[in-house]
């Protein structure tokens, strides 16, 4: 047994977990990150739009702060998430924007005077500060009050991958590339450290840390058609649920995007719409202002992707031979905005589509994207069952999303969440010890090594690739935007008929290093797992509610619901998770549930919403009329993250309230410059 030893251990190489590696290296700790793949190929160079910061540099933005940010974000995950955690992370989005500008990141910025935007189908003409010149640029978003998306292009998250990754190199932070893990050693109440197997050479390795943080990405490939890298398959997630011990979080909660490309799933990115692109249908009519006559297509992406569907049904759809689809319309943004602007979106649409945006519509509907459910987690990004064990990104379920993710907001959480959290993963690694048990590891290790002999030399049968296509087939068909009850139990019990048939899974080719055919078999039954308790989740949870939308329970029920759904599964013969719920407390909620804006409000409301109200309305008023918004937001809820992010953030629009001489001033210089 091959045994490797760090102070902080890392399971993922995207932008989340290469940010927990810097602050745990910059703390002097040793560091090591596991990737299935080279780390600059890993699904953040993906993500195309930006990331939400509440830099307010534009004029669209002007106004622009944390507590428009995090009300945007909690009316985003329709009173879903945990407040304290949005109030963190909005809080710290703009120091993260700023030091990843100080590693290279080259964001689009302002230009003064003059530009012409395309607002509701309209072009206009805006007219930039001379003082906003030079500064880091942002594009409007779903969901937000003010344009706050700042943004290389489209290609803000292979800009910000690259940046990262190469700090990291700077810092000589070992990855470990080709290398899987495939259980976590634990004994119950402390994890040690995971088993890893290369998948050169088949290899297995126990990499024992003080810490073990999972940054493993999202669960989108359990369906048949997702947005996310074919590496997304929600490994990390089922190494937390296998312990038997750790918890999952809404994992019922996933997001559909409107815009992928048909029929391969390849994302538009929600630029197109925020940079004023337009839906249309089949006669080319613009659909979206009949449903949301406010927001249009910049409505939530939950919401709008629920609209596209409603529309198809109602037999508006484009026929094609892949199924009925929807156009998406950024002719009128212009030949000079496209190529500039978006140009990772035009490069897709003429090696996927042949076809040029600039003058052609693009077929798209709603398709997989993202994961709001994950490893469950406190404010620190730790597992509250399972001492040492930390998760962040979208692997985790911290809870700033709740039921629906706001564009820009991943993004943005993987490297303000790795931020955050990378500096708690330090202080546990220098408080804590770890007392190695190489018994306890070994026998971690000869678990997945019988797995492995098994398969490769046992009887089975079933064939790994058959049952996955048959899983990614019933979680999208009855497990998707729209949910109702007989089709999520007819999806829990043909996923459980899996499950039993996983138990006698078989391979044809019998190699134990570079085997395709192993590495499936090994993810597979992980993977139905996962699958299952999405669908337990989903069928248990009878309420709509941000992107879990019941059509048989159209109401968001906060007075039975208001709760986050827990998963585990503490008997591995089972063929279902157990499920738990944690309440969510109103009467320590900033912003108590209300009104989201979109369609009719039919939410049943909480019996302690009003009483918060009032007792809000009692505090501000006690406060007086001096008291400022950050007095304010201290006496509703107080909030904290490291010493080292807890300065207050410095925005254009407080210098312009200055005299101008004092713009220049030295105590603002560094944010003036970004």
């Amino acid at each position: 047994m091959k045994l490797i030893y760090t102070d902080s251990l890392v399971v993922g190489a995207g932008l989340a977990g290469l940010r927990v590696a810097i602050a745990s290296k910059e703390r002097g700790l040793d560091t090591v990150v596991l990737s299935l793949i080279p780390a600059k190929r890993s699904h953040s160079a993906a993500a195309q739009g930006g990331m939400q910061a509440s830099l307010g540099n534009t004029v669209k933005g002007m106004g622009d702060d944390e507590d428009i940010h995090f009300q945007d974000t909690v009316k985003g995950s329709d009173w879903g998430c945990d407040q304290d955690v949005a109030r963190m992370f909005a809080h710290c989005a703009p120091k993260a924007v700023r030091e990843l500008t100080n590693w290279g990141v080259p964001w689009t910025r302002v230009t003064k005077g003059p530009r012409q935007v395309v607002v509701n189908a309209e072009k206009v003409t805006i007219e930039e500060a001379e003082e906003a010149h030079g500064l880091i640029n942002a594009r409007d978003f779903g969901g937000t009050k003010k344009w706050r998306t700042c943004y290389t292009a489209d290609g803000t998250g292979h800009s910000l991958l690259y940046a990262v990754d190469n700090k990291a190199i700077s810092l000589d932070i070992p990855v470990h590339e080709r290398v899987e893990a495939l259980s976590l050693i634990h004994d119950g109440k402390r994890c040690h450290g995971v088993v890893a197997r290369c998948m050169i050479t088949g290899e297995l390795r126990a990499y024992i840390a003080k810490s073990t943080t999972i940054a493993t990405g999202g669960y989108g490939r359990i369906y048949e058609v997702s947005t996310n890298a074919i590496i997304c398959e929600g490994i990390g997630q089922a190494l937390a649920l296998e312990t038997g011990v750790a918890k999952l979080g809404n994992m019922e909660a996933v997001q559909f995007h409107p815009t992928a490309i048909v029929p391969v799933g390849i994302l538009t990115t929600e630029g197109c719409r925020g940079d004023g692109g337009l839906l249309r249908d089949k006669d080319g009519h613009r659909f979206m202002p009949d449903y949301e006559p406010e927001k249009k297509e910049l409505a939530s992406r939950d919401v709008v992707s629920r609209r596209m569907t409603e529309h198809i049904r109602k037999g508006k759809g484009v026929d094609s031979p892949y199924g009925p689809h929807l156009w998406l319309d950024i002719t009128l943004l212009g030949r000079k905005h496209v190529e500039t602007n978006l140009r990772e979106v035009k490069e897709i649409c003429e090696s996927f589509l042949g076809i040029d945006p600039a003058k052609d519509w693009i077929p798209v509907r709603p398709t997989q994207h993202y994961s709001m459910g994950g490893i469950r987690t406190d404010k620190t990004g730790q597992n509250p069952q399972l001492k040492g064990l930390f998760s962040v990104g979208e692997a985790a379920c911290w809870d700033m999303h709740g039921f629906n993710r706001l564009g820009g907001n991943s993004l943005a959480e993987t490297v303000v969440g790795g931020m955050i959290i990378g500096k708690y993963v330090a202080d546990f690694c220098q408080e804590n010890t770890l007392e190695i048990n190489t018994g306890l590891a070994e026998s971690f290790v000869d678990k997945v090594r019988n797995e492995i002999d098994e398969l490769v030399e046992g009887p089975g049968t079933e064939s790994p690739f058959a049952l996955r296509k048959e899983m990614e087939r019933i979680m999208m068909n009855y497990v998707g935007i729209f949910r109702n009850g007989p089709e999520l139990e007819k999806a829990v019990t043909e996923l459980q008929a899996l499950l039993k048939r996983a138990k006698n899974l078989g391979l044809k080719c019998k190699k134990r290093h570079a085997n395709p055919e192993l590495v499936e078999a090994l993810r597979v039954k992980r993977m139905l797992k996962v699958a299952l308790t999405v669908a337990c989740g989903a069928a248990a949870r009878t309420e709509s509610r941000g992107a879990h939308a019941r059509e048989d329970f159209p109401q968001r029920n906060d007075k039975d619901w208001l709760n986050r759904t827990l998963s585990s599964w503490p008997d591995e013969n089972a063929l279902t998770p157990e499920l738990s719920y944690e309440d969510l407390d109103v009467m320590k909620m900033e912003l108590p549930p209300g009104y989201r804006g979109y369609g009719i409000n039919n939410a049943i409301a909480h019996p302690d919403t009003d009483k918060r109200e009032k007792e809000i309305t009692k505090i501000l008023s006690e406060l007086g009329d001096d008291a400022d918004r950050y007095q304010r937001q201290q006496a509703l809820m107080p909030f904290e993250v490291p010493e080292a992010l807890m300065a207050r953030n410095e925005r254009l629009c407080d210098n312009l309230d200055r005299p101008a001489s004092a713009v220049p001033g030295e105590e603002s210089e560094g944010e003036q410059a970004l």
